[in-house]
């Protein structure tokens, strides 16, 4: 059995998937986001090491209670490996097997990841930064091409379970560039979930903060334009 870097686990959580959930946190991760929250997961040297032993066992006791395990970051593609295995040993385990398997994902992963993974997986919530590639560059630090391909691909298997977008005040949150998005991603499967989350400054790191947390009307104003697009949305 392979081991990874964790940066931590939730043992319930109501909101990193559908259901409760626990949740593995990977430390490392590809997109230097200027949002983040967590950026202490970031660099690749961090965390722990741990086994698919350890976490299968750290899941048994929890397992009446859950609906599923959800593997975030970090990326978690970064250790597909090891996702893979742990995946692999909760759906081969008699009791463990009935527990969804997700991934919470920047989507910015080859396409071979996504074959490695898909086996064991049974959705994935992905990331959407920005539409636009030059606004994704400067959201992230890289462009936003293998995260759209990710979108399409998992779309395509049927693995897709949310696409999750963060808006920030003044960033990427206008009317024009909501209806760029929900014509995107209607053009991929017009009835997506959607989840939208409004940027909170909690935790961020100070390269941040010039960001504008949306208030509650705007937020709610999200969800009116992407809710009139078709899409089921979630607005937190």
């Amino acid at each position: 059995m392979s081991a990874a870097r964790v940066a931590g686990t939730i043992e319930f959580s109501a909101v990193d998937g559908p259901g409760n959930r626990f949740v593995v946190f990977l430390q490392g991760c590809n997109l230097d986001c200027l949002a983040c929250h967590n950026p202490q997961t970031i660099p690749l040297g961090g965390g722990r090491r741990v086994s698919v032993d350890e976490l299968v066992e750290a899941i048994r006791p929890a397992a009446p209670f859950l609906s599923g395990v959800t593997v975030s970051g970090g990326e978690p593609t970064l250790q597909a490996g090891f996702v893979r295995d742990l995946f692999a040993a909760l759906r081969d385990d008699p009791v463990l097997r009935r527990l969804t398997r997700f991934v919470d994902t920047n989507g910015d992963a080859d396409r071979a990841v996504w074959d490695l993974l898909d086996p064991v997986l049974d959705g994935a919530l992905v990331d959407l930064k920005a539409l636009d590639a030059d606004l994704h560059r400067r959201l992230t630090g890289k462009g936003n091409d293998r995260v759209l391909e990710s979108i399409r691909l998992l779309a395509r298997r049927g693995k897709l379970a949310e696409v999750r977008l963060l808006l920030m005040a003044g960033v990427n949150d206008s009317d024009a560039q909501l209806a760029e998005v929900a014509a995107w991603l209607a053009g991929v499967d017009p009835r997506l979930r959607v989840r939208v989350q409004g940027y909170r400054a909690h935790g961020v790191r100070a390269v941040a903060a010039d960001l504008v947390e949306p208030t509650v009307e705007q937020r709610r104003h999200y969800g009116n334009v992407l809710t009139a697009a078709g899409f089921e949305v979630t607005v937190v």
